[in-house]
């Protein structure tokens, strides 16, 4: 059996989100997600939270500001953190720089996200 090998060029989709957010979708099944994702500087996803999915973030560039459930974690670089259905979450660019990580999620937050 062949593996497949793919670019962010040749992922599925490329999407915008946020205030000028990126993002693009390798994996989009109904059991997983897989997206890699870029913040620029200063800008914040909605708080939320998800009934059944659970999320794994993995910061490859950059610092992320993460508000869990009302307690703020500070991520850097090769560092990642798993957020559980029903955690109220956002992520943030506070840095000066340009935010990117990986985002696992499992199943796919499809019809899935409350914002609060």
């Amino acid at each position: 059996m062949l593996n497949t090998v793919f670019s962010k060029s040749e992922c599925i989709e490329h999407y915008r989100w946020g205030d000028d957010c990126h993002g693009w979708t390798f994996v989009d099944t109904e059991a997983l997600s897989v997206k890699q994702e870029l913040m620029p500087p200063d800008t914040a996803e909605t708080m939320h939270y998800h009934d059944r999915a659970t999320q794994l973030f993995f910061i490859l560039k950059g610092r992320a500001r993460f508000t869990i459930d009302g307690v703020i974690t500070d991520l850097r670089e090769q560092e990642g953190i798993e957020i559980n259905p029903g955690q109220k979450h956002q992520i943030a660019n506070v840095q000066p720089s340009d935010l990117e990580f990986i985002l696992y999620s499992y199943p796919s937050t499809k019809n899935d996200r409350v914002n609060v």
